[in-house]
């Protein structure tokens, strides 16, 4: 097929072409509010409208920070209107993370909520933002979205992209400290919309949101596709158990995406057993493993799990494990998807056998552009082949499953967010009584890991996980925060100086 004849797959174009098919069907859900699939696509107009008339070109970068909100979606879809770059940032960053961010892939327009707004305030100065707006109020110096509009024109036509331009940039910590943006390109969301539909295509009655939309995983698993094929999407602000399981009852829902930590606190839940779960087709985890018990709990109320491995830089999902085999290939992180590749190597970049250990690489139309800014990390991760390596270590077996062994460079996951440890050891180190600092995840029954500091203080010194953390606190968002600190004389070290992380978790983990 030549590029003339190719089909238009941009995000923008996307969703209008869904509110001219569908135009009264339910799109999207949000605290009491229905918005049609045609109420949809005319917000997104509009709000393309007021990109453009406030000077935003191709190719700029426009931020969003704040809670899962509708004009978080509505932004996204306007850039790719325009052609603009979506960049959403994590809310629970502080100022010099979000600093750092906004700088890096030079947001030109910030937007942000009224929770957020007084953090990106004490960070005007240091930002090369030309606008900012803000979602839901007036506020000084920040011009207010609703009467824009209520305003605005609707944008005629979108503009076309190819499928190889950047729809969005998500940051995600690197193992130096420094964030990377992994830039996403609209070919990329839709061969993984693809790359479900062609495997356990739960996405057919109503989805519901909560886990946060910065996060691929709230965001591409199931949100973005349930949108393009019209399926409605009821979005919560942020994850709350008892909420969660109220909206899923009320709205009848089918599907939903999240972190085994969300499933088991619903499980925990005192609604929990007296809730109408008989409508969820499935639920899809991803961030660790299910462990067998949580399946089995759900599994008594008829309830099943659709498993997968993915990375922010594969758009997610690099292997999907179907509900059905949830209980037959327990630890496994499933196969690869139709149009994705998954194989195992060794440090010389071969292949290994079955069985044998060595890193997760994967390839296909869904393996990001590359990292924004960042050619030699782009290097470093994508092989000349178009391999992209995730620093993963697993295995396959001998039907090609997928079984994890490893983190990905020694990364904490603790309640579905990444956590790496160079970061907050860079921070820790400037505390006046820590000598020396690692940082592993030791497991928690509640989180799946917990950040654990592990000391060596300098003479005569004295410290607590309160100090430590108020210490920290001023730096890193309180995800990251340690919550545990162990103390002691002198870290092991390989003959090469460096830390055995291994060694420290097997000492501590009783």
């Amino acid at each position: 097929m030549s590029s003339s004849q190719s089909a238009e797959i941009g995000l923008g174009h996307t969703i209008l072409r869904r509110a001219s098919l569908t135009p009264n069907a339910r799109a999207l859900t949000f605290e009491g509010q229905t918005w049609t699939c045609a109420e949809l696509g005319d917000r997104v107009r509009r709000l393309a409208t007021i990109l453009l008339d406030g000077g935003v070109s191709r190719g700029d970068r426009i931020g969003y920070i704040g809670l899962n909100h509708p004009a978080f979606l509505e932004l996204l879809y306007a850039c790719g209107c325009v052609g603009a770059v979506f960049v959403p940032l994590n809310f629970r960053l502080t100022g010099p993370e979000v600093r750092f961010i906004g700088n890096d892939s030079d947001i030109t327009v910030m937007f942000a909520d009224d929770m957020l707004r007084p953090l990106i305030e004490s960070e005007k100065s240091n930002l090369n933002c030309s606008r900012y707006l803000t979602i839901e109020s007036d506020a000084e110096g920040w011009e207010p979205l609703a009467p824009l509009m209520e305003s605005a024109s609707a944008l005629a036509e979108s503009e076309h992209v190819d499928a190889d331009e950047v729809a969005f940039i998500m940051y995600t910590s690197g193992t130096t400290g420094l964030p990377k943006g992994a830039m996403l390109t609209h070919g990329n969301i839709f061969w993984n919309s693809i790359n479900v539909c062609f495997g356990e295509d739960t996405m057919t009655t109503t989805t519901l949101t909560c886990a946060p939309l910065f996060h691929i995983g709230g965001l591409n698993v199931t949100t973005l596709l349930s949108l393009a094929k019209g399926v409605e999407v009821v979005l919560l602000r942020s994850f709350e158990p008892g909420e969660v399981l109220r909206l899923i009852e009320e709205h009848k829902v089918g599907s939903m995406f999240g972190a085994p930590t969300m499933f088991l606190m619903m499980a925990q839940h005192e609604n929990f057993e007296k809730t109408d779960l008989s409508t969820i087709s499935t639920l899809i985890c991803g961030g660790a493993p299910v462990p067998v018990p949580l399946i089995e709990t759900y599994g008594k109320r008829d309830v099943s799990f659709c498993q997968g491995y993915g990375l922010t830089e594969t758009a997610p999902f690099a292997s999907l494990l179907s509900s059905d085999l949830a209980m037959v290939k327990v630890g496994s992180a499933g196969k690869a998807p139709m149009f994705t590749e998954v194989r195992i190597v060794d440090e010389n970049n071969n292949s290994v056998a079955a069985g044998v250990h060595g890193e997760v690489c994967i390839k296909g139309p869904n393996v990001m552009k590359g990292y924004w800014n960042r050619p030699d990390a782009t290097a470093e991760a994508i092989d000349e082949l178009g391999w992209f390596h995730s620093g993963d270590i697993g295995y396959l077996d001998d039907e090609d499953f997928l079984y994890l062994c490893d983190r990905v460079k020694d990364m904490v996951i603790t309640g579905g967010e990444n956590v790496y440890p160079a970061e907050i050891e860079s921070i820790l180190y400037g505390h006046p009584a820590v000598l020396e600092v690692a940082v592993i995840g030791l497991p928690d029954e509640k989180w799946g890991e917990a950040v654990t500091a592990v000391a060596v203080l300098e003479d005569g010194a004295t410290l607590d996980l309160e100090g430590l953390r108020a210490f920290a606190g001023e730096s890193l968002a309180r995800y990251k925060l340690p919550s545990e600190l162990r103390i002691i004389d002198i870290l092991p070290r390989n003959p090469a100086g460096k830390v055995q992380k291994f060694k420290l978790k097997e000492q501590f983990d009783v």
